[in-house]
């Protein structure tokens, strides 16, 4: 959820925050939370989404530079954890390495999508990589503007390219692209059974496709839905962050299932990010980031706010991040 700092038929339910529209229901009959901005239904949310990262995006580029999402780190190596910038590097590595995108010359991605760009840090980076054809979308046309600055800036210009675009609605042709990327942004879908499926489609055979993703704990077979606690403290966050329903990454294997995508892999790296968010507040309480965040507005700040909310449920073992890899047949 770069927030942080940024389904199948189903019949209707209600969570504390009243009456849930169609498209953010998920799993079993039950809804997992859903933010009060999505009430007015998917154009508000996207409207909340657009203006949340217009407003906060600056900030964040200013204390945490272009890479618009977590770190991966060593839990148990407290030197590890030093870095910040090189473990935000290190989440797009390792989440290339557990999808085994390959880097021969020959197999390695020529058109990849970044869907939920942020200001495109992933896109320069896989363009650079792979020197492949990126194009990112996004909610925020602040953030579109940005990233294609920086793109110019580094010399990615021709490279990379971004637009603002709806990852339900992407502006592609079918099978356009060998590595379809989301790094953080699936936890803002609203529909996550029709955000699969656009994943799907944009990706050409036989690519590979990778959803980094909040997510809370998968369901016991006993259970229908979360325990209202849990709902309580997922719909503060929600509210926040402009989140429509939250789901599982059970929930994520069987869309993908459902699609007849192929060599589906996910795994929990929830310990992994945990030192990140320490990080972002102790950046808060610095004169830099305290006065960038008075500068950015209400929504920036209500974000800041929730972010011991994040730590209390990944403490609960309720908030779960996760990576869901799989490909399309070729």
């Amino acid at each position: 959820m770069s927030a942080l700092l940024h389904a199948f038929q189903l019949p209707s339910s209600k969570n504390l925050l009243g009456q849930v529209p169609q498209s953010t229901r998920c799993r079993r009959g039950r809804v997992m939370a859903t933010a009060a901005s999505a009430g007015a239904g998917d154009d508000g949310l996207r409207k909340g989404i657009a203006e949340f990262y217009d407003e906060s995006s600056g900030v964040w580029e200013r204390v945490w530079g272009e890479h618009m999402h977590h770190g991966f780190y060593d839990p148990h190596v407290q030197a590890a954890i030093a870095d910040h910038r090189s473990a935000q590097i290190r989440m797009i590595e390792e989440a290339l390495a557990f999808a085994a995108v390959p880097d021969d010359p020959k197999k390695k991605p020529k058109k990849i999508v970044d869907v939920g760009c942020g200001i495109g840090g992933s896109s320069r980076y896989l363009a650079k990589k792979y020197g492949a054809q990126c194009q990112g979308i996004t909610l925020s046309p602040v953030q579109a503007q940005r990233a294609a600055s920086l793109a110019a800036a580094q010399g990615l210009a021709e490279q990379a390219s971004f637009q603002v675009a709806d990852a339900l609605e992407q502006p592609f042709p079918d099978e356009e692209f060998d590595l379809v990327w989301s790094m953080e942004s699936g936890e803002h879908m609203p529909d996550k059974r029709k955000f699969v499926s656009e994943l799907a489609r944009v990706a050409a055979p036989g690519a590979t496709i990778i959803i980094v993703t909040w997510c809370h704990r998968d369901l016991s077979p006993s259970e229908d839905s979360l325990k209202p606690d849990e709902l309580k403290l997922l719909n503060k966050i929600c509210n926040a962050y402009y989140l429509p329903a939250w789901c599982s990454a059970a929930d994520y294997v069987n869309i993908a299932k459902s699609l007849s995508l192929q060599d589906i892999r996910t795994t929990d790296w929830s310990e992994n990010v945990a030192p990140f968010w320490p990080a972002v507040i102790r950046s808060a309480l610095t004169w830099t980031g305290f006065t960038s965040l008075l500068r950015s507005g209400w929504k920036t700040i209500k974000g800041a706010l929730v972010m011991p909310l994040m730590i209390e449920g990944f403490k609960k073992d309720l908030i779960k991040f996760a990576v869901i890899t799989c490909r399309k047949p070729e």
